[in-house]
């Protein structure tokens, strides 16, 4: 039976649909698999390499400032880029970032906790700058392919829902899965070979881990075998397995990349729409300075920056919460994942809200009920009862995600409209660059919150050199309180960047897209 041809749109190019949208999403869950990992380089660091947590927030904000300044610069080369590619200039960057990130994520969780400081900090560098460049050089071409893979605005949203899909998959998966490999609960086997290297506290003996802290007798074999620090099971990381588990994921983002490249049409000539043509010459700090004065774009990255400050700076303060308080280290990405999962309830029903609400009225009303979610996470830590304080904090995770989900399907959509406000605005589109420099920022908020809520996490007694095993039971509970307290704080950020800076509400930005039609039939005509 002979093939069926593909249906064509007037320009000849095969019509958008199910084909692009499954591509777009399989291109961030090849994202993902690298990023994802983002949210297990602190812990691992801290807890199994236990590298101290001012030195490690020193290494993070090293590492962080290449993170953000590789950004812009890779979107400028994109942008400046006129060589003709067989498969366009986009797809040739996110092949040769694929390739990069197929051994780039496992280059910084290289197992070796023995090693002397100055060497760990060698490791954690040079391994972070490959790894994040090979990230970049993917990311950055993929997230302005948006804008060329239609022109349609609603066929944008579309993508964005799509892509948001790709992204929970990348995320939750690796993260639930991840948790529940690298974490193990200790058994009494007859040793204490778990204690590893780490120091124990003052006062308290060796002999106290060979003993049930609330029976007095010794240990039996296979016996739970619980800290005499704060009576919980004591769970340990296993962290040659997150090196394993980032080569495996390095594997599976990169066939996710040659689905997206195989399967995604782009329609929009990438040259004509990326670069300054008003001027002849690219200009970068011309470029800083109008994305400055884009609020809408300033405001979805105001957003961006309270998301990734609140929610992925509490990734290490959580995970650490659930090992020392609730015991429970291997479930805390299932956990997460329970909080994040409502967001899909409204990709099926996306389009039609934002049709008849707009993206910010939508996204807008999503962090008022985010906000609450944050009060509602300030309540678990007096809670005395774990398992009731467990179930108070699922509740206010599971409303949190209810307050993301239409922001998360509809923001780079926002972002895509921010690139179109450019254009409008100042006559210029720089998809690449204002996308990077959206980038720019956001890195920014990635390395500076972690940074930050590491040294926090000292100042509120964490001490590296115990690891898990060793912290008190005030730390443990004080943790809890970093993590309402993160939650809040990302809330408050995305309210003031959607409701207050953000400023393409439903009627202006019908004004926009019906203006830029008009400028682009015009100069077709002449």
């Amino acid at each position: 039976m002979a093939k069926k041809p593909a249906k064509l749109d007037a320009n000849g190019y095969r019509k958008f649909g199910f084909r692009d949208k499954i591509a777009y999403a399989a291109g961030d869950f090849g994202c993902n698999m690298s990023f994802s990992l983002k949210g297990v380089v602190q812990t691992f660091w801290l807890v199994f390499m236990m590298m101290e947590t001012g030195v490690l927030s020193v290494l993070l904000v090293l590492v962080q400032i290449w993170d953000a300044v590789n950004d812009p610069l890779i979107g400028t080369i994109i942008d400046n880029d006129k060589r003709h590619y067989r498969h366009g200039k986009f797809k040739q960057y996110i092949f040769i970032g694929a390739c990069g990130l197929l051994v780039g994520g496992a280059a910084v969780f290289l197992p070796f906790p023995n090693a002397d400081t100055w060497v760990k900090a060698v490791l954690f560098i040079l391994g972070y700058v490959v790894w994040d460049a090979c990230y970049t050089i993917a990311n950055v071409p993929y997230g302005s392919m948006l804008s060329v893979v239609t022109s349609d605005v609603g066929e944008r949203a579309q993508l964005s829902t799509w892509r948001s899909i790709g992204s929970l998959i990348g995320n939750v998966l690796p993260n639930v899965i991840l948790q529940m490999i690298i974490w193990q609960k200790v058994f009494y086997d007859g040793t204490t070979d778990f204690l590893g290297k780490i120091e124990i506290p003052e006062g308290v003996e060796l002999s106290q881990f060979e003993t049930n802290p609330l029976t007095g007798n010794a240990y039996e074999i296979g016996e739970a075998v619980l800290s005499p620090i704060n009576g919980q099971q004591v769970e340990i990381l296993l962290g040659e397995r997150v090196f394993f588990a980032a080569l495996i994921m390095g594997v599976l983002g990169f066939v996710a990349f040659l689905f997206m490249l195989k399967f995604i049409t782009v329609r929009v000539d990438e040259n004509t729409v990326k670069t300054n043509e008003s001027s002849g010459k690219f200009n970068v700090f011309k470029a800083f300075a109008n994305f400055m004065r884009n609020r809408p774009a300033v405001g979805a990255t105001v957003a961006a920056m309270g998301m990734f400050l609140g929610m992925n700076s509490a990734t290490t303060a959580s995970t650490i919460m659930f090992a020392t308080y609730f015991n429970k280290a291997s479930m805390s990405g299932v956990v997460q994942a329970v909080g994040f999962l409502p967001m899909l309830l409204f990709m099926p029903f996306i389009s039609k809200i934002v049709k008849k609400f707009g993206k910010k009225e939508s996204s807008v009303f999503g962090t008022i009920i985010s906000l609450f979610a944050g009060l509602i996470m300030l309540v678990f830590p007096i809670i005395e009862n774990r398992t009731i304080a467990l179930v108070v904090y699922m509740v206010g995770l599971v409303i949190y995600g209810l307050g993301m989900g239409i922001y998360t399907c509809v923001s780079w959509a926002m972002m895509g409209d921010a690139i179109d406000y450019n254009e409008w605005k100042f006559g210029t589109r720089e998809e690449g660059t204002v996308y990077s420099l959206h980038s720019f920022f956001r890195k920014l908020a990635q390395g500076v919150g972690p940074s930050v809520v590491l040294l926090i996490m000292g100042a509120l007694g964490y001490v590296s050199k115990y690891g898990t095993i060793g912290q008190s039971a005030e730390t443990a509970k004080n943790m809890c309180w970093l993590v309402a307290g993160l939650y809040m704080f990302s809330a408050v950020m995305q309210f003031i960047g959607l409701a207050v800076i953000y400023n393409l509400d439903k009627k202006t930005l019908d004004q926009m897209n019906t203006e830029l039609q008009e400028r682009h039939e015009a100069q077709l005509s002449k």
